[in-house]
């Protein structure tokens, strides 16, 4: 653990609020707790509201020039902290997964992601056009453009500690924006380990403080001062549909923008003419990848009652080679739950489960004895179920994988968007007429929508998002640099007179 800190240059006790440098922070001391044992990584000092305050007037200070920078310039800077990032990709996977416990793999993937999002963003920085229109008036000109929209607001959850707040950033960046991040309370040092990091670039090109901000706090102190802050135009969040639904009436009410991230109960259609290898490895990595935490994790199969049995018999095979424990180990395939409180809602999942007549197939059971101390380590789930079930229509953040009979594809489709959420969803079929249904007006209602693929593993050249209870907003995609800007609508007269449009005429003598 101590290697893994020291790489990062963190210390035992760290201040949660800078703008480029740290602050003092007057708030209370949060205990960065690793799930892998339980053990307390270190003490972060939180900011309190005056110190969130001077971070906002830093930030606003700072778009004031940060704005003037040329495009293409700005794009530089993001450049380099792409590099940077790569330079330090070993040791933030491993803080990602000491912190939230993601296998290697997992956490390292994740830092290719802000890098990725960092690439990505350098070429937009030359991209951000606007278009012309004709004007209905003779020797009249009339275009778009796009300005950078002011501070933004970044509110991030522990499952990605690092690259939600990059699909963000980045682009932000590009845009003109200065940058707000507030990280999840069980998630802090991974965000002061980037900035760190990406402080290091700004200063050597000279870039005042302001531009990357960080703040550390809890929601009265910091969570609810920012999102009612009319000092910052746009507020992207990731987490729970409660919390969502109040950001989004907390912004609107001062007429902000909001992306909104919530949550997902991801679907898979496995029908019988499924090539069933290939839809086996999908819906195993889907459902226990970063043990069940995704926004993006595989909840739910809907499986073809010809294959059913065959399905759930791979699926049990399968999990049984799972190998789960200290994520920090190359041979570990899932690590733990985030926390106790976690483990606690699975299991009370799994007894709503039993209640409204489902059956447990596999696993669900809480480990313990040596390597497992912390409390937080669980085996993955697999439940029948069927799709009217009420705990089927909710998330639970953890491992469970029901698995829910059908007969028809339109009896598959109903049943896939019976759910309030809408995020993520996939078919596996080797059938034309089957997988193009499910891609039709009539078919999947998500904002992701996959053909022999899973849920999980979004990339980021596509708009990442979805509809219903998820929230609506997107991230990355081609045109993700304009929820951060604001367009403007110009018409330039270069005629001797005054026409006016739809022909209306006024004249004064």
């Amino acid at each position: 653990m101590k290697s893994i800190l020291d790489k990062l240059d963190l210390y035992p006790e760290e201040m949660g609020a800078g703008t480029g440098t740290w602050i003092k922070c007057k708030g209370e001391i949060l205990n960065a707790v690793t799930p892998i044992t339980g053990q307390t990584i270190a003490k972060i000092h939180c900011a309190d509201k005056e110190d969130y305050n001077f971070i906002a007037e830093k930030s606003l200070e700072a778009f004031q020039a940060w704005r003037q920078v040329p495009a293409p310039k700005r794009g530089e800077i993001v450049r380099q902290m792409g590099n940077a990032l790569r330079e330090n990709k070993e040791a933030l996977g491993a803080l990602i997964t000491l912190e939230v416990g993601k296998i290697r793999a997992e956490g390292e993937g994740e830092i290719q992601e802000m890098i990725d999002m960092a690439d990505f963003a350098v070429g937009q920085s030359r991209m951000l056009y606007g278009m012309t229109m004709q004007s209905e008036r003779p020797r009249h000109r009339m275009y778009e453009q796009w300005l950078p929209l002011g501070p933004v607001g970044v509110i991030t959850a522990f499952n990605f500690p690092a690259a939600v707040w990059a699909w963000n950033a980045m682009p932000a960046l590009i845009a003109g924006d200065t940058v707000i991040w507030k990280p999840s309370s069980k998630a802090p040092l991974t965000a002061i380990a980037v900035m760190k990091i990406l402080w290091r670039v700004l200063r050597e090109n000279d870039i005042p403080d302001g531009i990357l901000n960080l703040v550390v706090g809890n929601r009265d102190h910091v969570g609810e001062p920012l999102v009612n802050d009319v000092r910052v135009p746009l507020i992207s969040a990731t987490g729970s549909v409660a919390m969502g639904k109040n950001i989004s009436r907390a912004v609107a009410s001062r007429l902000g923008k909001t992306i909104l991230e919530l949550g997902g109960n991801n679907g898979i259609i496995v029908t019988e003419n499924a090539d069933m290898d290939i839809a086996l490895r999908a819906i195993v990595f889907g459902a226990v990848g970063t043990a069940g935490q995704r926004c993006t994790t595989t909840r739910r199969i809907i499986v073809h009652e010809k294959v059913f049995d065959e399905l759930s018999n791979a699926l049990f095979k399968a999990y049984q080679q799972i190998k789960i424990g200290d994520p920090l180990l190359p041979e570990t395939i899932m690590g733990p739950l985030i926390d106790r409180e976690a483990v606690k809602n699975m299991q009370d999942a799994l007894n709503d489960v039993k209640k409204q007549g489902g059956v447990i197939l596999y696993g669900g059971q809480t480990l313990a004895g040596k390597g497992y101390e912390s409390g937080t380590y669980v085996t993955p789930c697999i439940c029948e179920a069927r799709a009217n079930m009420p705990i089927v229509s909710q998330e639970t953040f953890a491992p469970v994988l029901y698995l829910i009979r059908y007969k028809t594809l339109s009896e598959a489709i109903d049943y896939h968007n019976a759910v309030p959420q809408g995020l993520s969803s996939a078919i596996f079929t080797r059938d034309l007429h089957e997988a193009e249904t499910f891609l039709g007006q009539s078919g999947s209602d998500c904002g992701i929508a996959n053909v022999n693929i899973g849920t999980s593993g979004a990339e980021i050249g596509g708009a990442f998002g979805g509809e219903k209870d998820t929230g609506g907003g997107r991230e990355a995609g081609s045109d993700s640099w304009k929820a951060y800007m604001r367009r403007q609508t110009c018409t330039i007269n270069w005629s001797k007179e005054l026409p006016l449009a739809q022909g209306i005429r006024f004249d004064v003598d």
